[in-house]
């Protein structure tokens, strides 16, 4: 399997904050070698809407030269994009006002980037290494699990493949601890954010086998980073938002759930009613809430551990009107493989009303016979909740 320096903003810097000085600009140039692509694209990468915006865009000379240019802003990601490929060429980062950014493409895969070179950026380098350090570490992963895949086909004993998975966990715990480190060596907030973006992006995936970053930790970062970097703008509207959805909403433990009826991304309707005589986790969420997806991970763990024991879950999307293609993109990046509506009406939807609850990501957890049990369950209180109602 191939692993290329895809940016997954789990994580994003606002599009509106300050720049440095007025009339300053952040350049990137370079020359693109093997793609013949027409145009190239910046795109900048939100902390908090993590949909990426394409900020300037320029024609690749005949040379494969190329010129951008946007205003200089406080530390933040960008992706550089050719017109014909699915993937960016590489992340940067803002910390210099002018850096050069030469990428190879494969002769044989035009969507494969064989290597770049960053010269200008300290922090764009420090990403870059970390990127490298930790996709090197991953791929050590893929040939323990196809081993222990083959072993479980042919029936073979736990105690057989146990050392394999055990191997994994192991290296898992390495690229946690790795990620932690270099979020905690960075000098940057923006280096530090898309590091944690990316790792939780990956856990999110259950082939790699790695433990999510909990919500109190990614807090904790949060938190440190508003004090070292004050006048930061993304980092102070992460805060914001992780402080606004801890005050949760209303008291509903005890009441009955109240009737959510809403279509489905193929525009059949499902109710939540039809989920009765079943434990239902109900997800209040969106694709552009950072926090939402930074928790989707630990909330894909606790479905695939408790899922054939008669709990389920009804994710409830707070997506804009005419954003339909970035719910539906967010639920397969995610893997959120339960049923998921949405009116597409953001805070004008409904169920905010019929729930009250006024920051998101909030949950109820509703028992089989439509009573609300339990409220603003996260990480690891999430877990503990399941493992107690269903042993």
């Amino acid at each position: 399997m191939r692993l290329v320096f895809v940016v997954m903003a789990a994580i994003c810097l606002l599009p509106s904050c300050k720049g440095k000085k007025t009339g300053s600009q952040f350049e990137v140039k370079g020359t693109i070698t093997n793609n013949t692509a027409r145009m190239i694209y910046l795109e900048e990468v939100p902390m908090v809407t993590m949909k990426g915006m394409i900020v300037d865009s320029a024609e690749l000379g005949k040379d494969g030269k190329y010129k951008l240019k946007v205003p200089l802003a406080e530390s933040r990601v960008y992706n550089l994009r050719l017109d014909q490929n699915q993937y960016p060429i590489a992340a940067i980062i803002n910390d210099a006002s002018s850096i050069s950014l030469d990428a190879t493409f494969s002769k044989e895969n035009s969507q494969f980037v064989e290597s770049y070179e960053v010269k200008g950026s300290p922090v764009s380098l420090q990403l870059k290494d970390f990127m490298t350090g930790f996709n090197t570490r991953l791929q050590t992963i893929f040939p323990l699990a196809r081993q222990a895949d083959s072993l479980r086909q042919l029936n073979a004993p736990d105690s057989v493949y146990a050392p394999l998975n055990a191997e994994g966990m192991r290296i898992s715990g390495e690229l946690k601890e790795y990620t932690s480190s270099a979020i905690k060596n960075s000098k940057n907030p923006a280096l530090s954010m898309i590091i944690l973006g990316y790792y939780q992006s990956t856990a999110n995936n259950d082939g790699f086998g790695l433990q999510p970053i909990s919500n109190d930790e990614v807090t904790s970062i949060v938190n440190e980073l508003a004090i070292a970097f004050p006048q930061h703008q993304g980092v102070s509207s992460i805060k914001k938002m992780l402080e606004k959805q801890d005050q949760g909403g209303p008291n509903l433990i005890g009441q009955s759930a109240p009737e959510i009826s809403l279509p489905d991304p193929n525009g059949n309707t499902i109710k939540l009613s039809s989920f009765l005589g079943k434990y239902v986790l109900v997800d209040f969420w969106a694709s552009w809430c950072g926090p939402c997806r930074m928790e989707n991970p630990n909330v894909v763990s606790a479905y695939n551990k408790y899922k054939n024991k008669n709990f389920t879950i009804f994710g409830v999307s707070l997506d804009r009107p005419g954003q339909k293609e970035a719910w539906v993109k967010a639920i397969m990046d995610d893997k959120l493989t339960w049923p998921q509506v949405s009116d597409l009406a953001f805070w004008s939807s409904p169920v905010v009303a019929l729930y009250g609850f006024n920051g998101i990501p909030f949950n109820v957890l509703v028992d089989p016979q439509g009573k609300i049990i339990a409220q603003s369950l996260r990480g690891p209180a999430l877990e503990a909740k399941l493992a107690e109602l269903l042993k």
